[in-house]
Order: C-alpha cells, then sequence, then structure tokens
C-alpha cells in the first residue's frame, strides 16, 4: 500500500526502525542504569534518584520477589500507587525478575480493583499503604498471596522519611485504617533481598511485560498484552521521531500524567530512560500552585500532558513567570488538544503544543505532528517509522484520500491481544495484523490524519477512558432506576465529563441520589457530573438504546451555548 505520510517526514527521521536490536525490555533498562549510573533518573518531592541507585534497589526488591514471594516467571505483580521513587523501582524490578506488571489505578474502588486482581490472577501486588483499606475489602477473593506496602515518603533520607511518613499518617490523616495479614514493608523487602543472589531469567522478546488495562465493551476492563518487542518499539520510535531534540544524559521531562497511565509509562519513563534524561515526578498535579512551585525548580526541556493539565496551570498564578528558555518539547495526549489551549500555551512559552495519538493497545504511540512544526494545525501528524495507518469503511475497506474511515493501525507497537479475551482480541484485529482503532478520522495527501469522532461510545475524561456500560451497570444497580444511558457530554476543562440519562422506577429518584450511589462504586472521574430525567429512551426497532442520538443532543446542546 501507499505511504504518503513518508513525504512529509521531517529531515533525519528514518522510515523504520528495529524493534529486534534490543532484545527486551530489560536489556533496554539494564543498558541505561549501566552507561548513565551516575546521572540523576528520577527526582520526587525534592529527593533524587540516580540511575546506579535505580539499578540496585530494584535488584534487591527483584529478588525478594523471587525468593521470598515464591513466584515464577509469568506471574502477574500488580502496583498501585501515584508518582513515587517507588514506582520505577517497582517496574524495573517486577521486569527483571521476569514477571509481568499490571498497572493498577490507585483510586480505584473496591470492586473496580476486584475485577482487575481476578482478571489478571495477580499473585503479588506493591500497594501505597493509603490505599491498603481498598485492598484489603476485597483480597480473600482474589490469588493475591504477597503484599508489599509502602510509605509516601520511603525513599526519603531518614529525617525527610520519618517526618513525611508521620505528617501523612497522623496529622494530615491521608491513611485509613487497615488490617490485612502477612504484609512486608517496601523497605524490609528490599533488606531481605539484598543478601539473596536475583537469579537471571530469560526473558524472550515475545513474552507479556504489561498487562495494561482498557475499558471493554461489557463494561468491564480488559487487559492489553504488551509484550517486550511492543513497548521496545514504541520507545525506539518515539526516540527516532524526536532524533535531534533530545540529548542523552541532558534532558529533563516533566512528569505529571501518573505512570500507571500507559502514555506516562512509555513516553516519560521508558523513553527517557533510554536517553539517560531525568525524569521529575509529580505526585499530585492537582495541587496547581504546588505543581507551578515545582516547575520553577528545573530548567525542564520536555513536559508532557492532557489538555486539561495543560489548561489548569496556564489559569495557575505564577505559571506565566517561569523561565522557558529550556523548554523545548511540549506534547498533548490522552485526549483532544484544543486549539485555544494550544495557542496559549505556544503564546505563554514560545513552543509549540504538539499532538500525538495512540492507545493502549498500541504501547501507546502511533502518531506524532512532527518536532519542527510551527503552529498547532489540530491533526495528529503522521505515523511514527515502522507504522502503517489505513483509513477503512465499516466493510474493512479503503476510502479515498480525505473521506472518513475507521483509523486501523499496523506496527510492532500493537499488542498481541487481549488477556484471556479471544472474541474481543478477534473483534479488534483485521488481517496481516491490522488494528482497528475505533476513531474515526481523516487523511490528507500529506499523510497527515485528522480526528474526527469516535466510532465506539467511549467517553474521554482527561485522557481516561470511560466505557457507557461500566457506568450503566452501576447506576442501572439503584432501585429507583428503570433505565439508563451513559454519555460524553462536553466539558471545557476536561474535554468530555459523564452524563446519564434515566428513566425512574421511583418517582421521589434525584440526580444527587444517583451520584452518591456512583461514589461507592466508581473512580471519580467516572462518577456523572450530570444526570438527565427522561419518561423514555430513544431506541431501536429491536429495543437497543440510542446513545449516539442522545451524545449528539449533548454536542448540539453544547455548540450552541
Amino acid at each position: 500500500m501507499e505511504k504518503p505520510w513518508l513525504q512529509s517526514y521531517p529531515e533525519g527521521v528514518p522510515e523504520t526502525i528495529d524493534p529486534d536490536s534490543i532484545p527486551s525490555l530489560n536489556a533496554l533498562l539494564d543498558e541505561a542504569c549501566s552507561e548513565y549510573r551516575d546521572l540523576p533518573a528520577f527526582t520526587n518531592m525534592g529527593h533524587t534518584l540516580t540511575y546506579g541507585e535505580l539499578d540496585q534497589k530494584s535488584r534487591y526488591l527483584a529478588s525478594f520477589l523471587q525468593h521470598h514471594a515464591k513466584l515464577s516467571k509469568g506471574d502477574r505483580v500488580a502496583v498501585m500507587m501515584p508518582n513515587l521513587l517507588q514506582y520505577p523501582i517497582a517496574i524495573h524490578a517486577i521486569l527483571r525478575a521476569g514477571f509481568v506488571v499490571v498497572n493498577v489505578n490507585p483510586l480505584y474502588t473496591p470492586r473496580e480493583l476486584e475485577h482487575q486482581l481476578r482478571d489478571s490472577g495477580a499473585r503479588a501486588i506493591i500497594i501505597l499503604e493509603n490505599f491498603c483499606t481498598v485492598l484489603q475489602q476485597v483480597i480473600a477473593k482474589t490469588e493475591v498471596g504477597t503484599v508489599i506496602t509502602t510509605q509516601i515518603g520511603d525513599m526519603f533520607g531518614a529525617p525527610k522519611r520519618l517526618l513525611t511518613n508521620l505528617v501523612v499518617k497522623h496529622v494530615k490523616k491521608m491513611v485509613p485504617d487497615w488490617q490485612i495479614d502477612g504484609t512486608v514493608t517496601f523497605r524490609r523487602a528490599q533488606s531481605q533481598g539484598k543478601w539473596q543472589a536475583l537469579e537471571e531469567v530469560a526473558v524472550a522478546s515475545s513474552d507479556i511485560a504489561f498487562l495494561q488495562y482498557t475499558g471493554g465493551t461489557t463494561g468491564k476492563a480488559k487487559g492489553a498484552m504488551l509484550t517486550h518487542r511492543n513497548m521496545v518499539a514504541n520507545v525506539l520510535q518515539s526516540s527516532a521521531w524526536m532524533r535531534g531534540s533530545i540529548t542523552p544524559g541532558r534532558d529533563i521531562v516533566i512528569t505529571a500524567l501518573p505512570l500507571y497511565h500507559i502514555f506516562s509509562l512509555t513516553v516519560n519513563m521508558l523513553l527517557f530512560m533510554r536517553i539517560g534524561g531525568h525524569n521529575v515526578l509529580i505526585t499530585n498535579p492537582r495541587d496547581m500552585p504546588g505543581f507551578v512551585r515545582e516547575l520553577g525548580r528545573y530548567h525542564f526541556s520536555m513536559i508532557t500532558g492532557v489538555n486539561t493539565l495543560f489548561n489548569g496551570l496556564m489559569n495557575t498564578e505564577g505559571f506565566e513567570r517561569l523561565d522557558f528558555s529550556h523548554l523545548r518539547i511540549s506534547v498533548g495526549g490522552g485526549m483532544a488538544v484544543q486549539r485555544a489551549v494550544a495557542e496559549r500555551w505556544q503564546q505563554l512559552t514560545g513552543c509549540v503544543l504538539l499532538q500525538g495519538y495512540g492507545l493502549t493497545e498500541t504501547s501507546p504511540s502511533a502518531s506524532m505532528v512532527p518536532l519542527d512544526a510551527k503552529d498547532f494545525d489540530g491533526s495528529i501528524g503522521l505515523p511514527l517509522p515502522s507504522t502503517e495507518f489505513s483509513i477503512r469503511d465499516d466493510d474493512g475497506k479503503l476510502v479515498a484520500t480525505g473521506e472518513p474511515g475507521e483509523i486501523c493501525i499496523r506496527g510492532p507497537q500493537v499488542m498481541l491481544g487481549y488477556w484471556n479475551r479471544p472474541e474481543e482480541t478477534a473483534a479488534v484485529m483485521l488481517e496481516d495484523g491490522w488494528f482497528r482503532s475505533g476513531d474515526i478520522g481523516r487523511m490528507d495527501e500529506a499523510g497527515r490524519t485528522t480526528i474526527e469522532d469516535r466510532k465506539k461510545d467511549m467517553i474521554l475524561v482527561s485522557g481516561f477512558n470511560v466505557y457507557p456500560n461500566e457506568i450503566e451497570d452501576v447506576v442501572q444497580g439503584h432501585p429507583g432506576v428503570l433505565e439508563c444511558a451513559a454519555v460524553a457530554k462536553p466539558d471545557e476543562h476536561s474535554g468530555e465529563v459523564v452524563k446519564v440519562f434515566v428513566v425512574r422506577k421511583d418517582a421521589a429518584l434525584s440526580a444527587e441520589d444517583i451520584i452518591e450511589h456512583c461514589r461507592g462504586e466508581l473512580t471519580g472521574y467516572k462518577i456523572p457530573r450530570d444526570v438527565e430525567f427522561r419518561d423514555e429512551l430513544p431506541k431501536t426497532n429491536v429495543g437497543k438504546i440510542l446513545r449516539r442520538q442522545l451524545r449528539d443532543e449533548e454536542k448540539k446542546r453544547a455548540s450552541a451555548q
């Protein structure tokens, strides 16, 4: 097939990469820790971890998992914490011990956590103790046999560590009471692992590195099987695209998106480790004044985020006075970047806000706007090296240039499939390795693609996928609800929020009743922000609720305001 995007490739960017040039993520990370041993790797709350320290601490933890947790190659280990220094240590340890990482959103409710642990078959979990009260409610229903707990300040020096953990637990009271038998602390696990030799594990490029969960058509999250080869390929693709704009061993990246999100995991953590970059981890980016103060401490050269993050920063006192003289790359992903936000960002920082595109199933990066772009153009750019796009109709046939169709993607970063879900895998995989994204787009003659709409009913809240079936399952569980439908409602802050349309069974049912019911079952960003009651919902001849009609109504309503 023709590849029109190649004519638009920036000078020096190769058409292809060799995903087999590095045999595994383990090899990639080991090489980085060796080559950049004395350089800063991660900084959090003023404390820095060098590449050498990361290598040592992850080795000790990996040894503990092998010898004391009694895990075998391929076993799944969950990680449930925000951006802390413990995160990269845990990820590196799990991989080098020959296990599979299962990233878990720390804001999950017991219902959501139980599903992910049971579905993945995780046998161990590394968790910030702030969330142990949630784990306590479901652990007996899972296969988890080893629980490693950590506190926010565990990687800090002695005085700061003790003070931080004391304040978090007893002053701010951020750690609810919990009781789980047989847990071991993160620091003790490393101490015990220090005295055991790490057994080298033969890891193949086809072995699964991450079970990265994303929403499903059934309303329950499913795990995308991302292999070592998938992840290595995406790191190499991204670094090839940024060739000439990043300098090995010198660049600083701001990591505010959580590392459990595939965008932050691959682009910030893994890519920057590959080049010896310095990651500044932001634990609580919602504290915008604190975030801006943290930015003022570094001559950062790159920042990634979602549209809402950039918008929030620009509306925070003091941001406009920061030093942006070192900033060369600003990347928005996870959700559409709004033109007004991009234009203001460029005006304030002097740096173009570039838009990238990808999905959990593509590790995630599939396309990117060239780094030499002079202005925001609204497109998702060009397919990355060794990546192909095709725009197809509902029958899987190619559409004419400029016509809308489903974006299909092929490349070495495309997942192996969904964990234990052959039918759902078959539904998104076409012949010859093409993956159906579910997004509707157009490709112009220069090979640039622009997103038009989503074929799926997915709701995108600040870059996080929310699937209507999950929301509807929870809302429908309220005894006062007869039927319901969840759709995306446009929102200037988060792009979209969840809105539910409800037909009452109980005439006294209120919107607050429904929202309160959802608070106990759903993570915060999934909770409906708007509830509208109706006497009936639009349906097809066979009785299927027409979500698209309701969604279109919301779009018209928003555009009319």
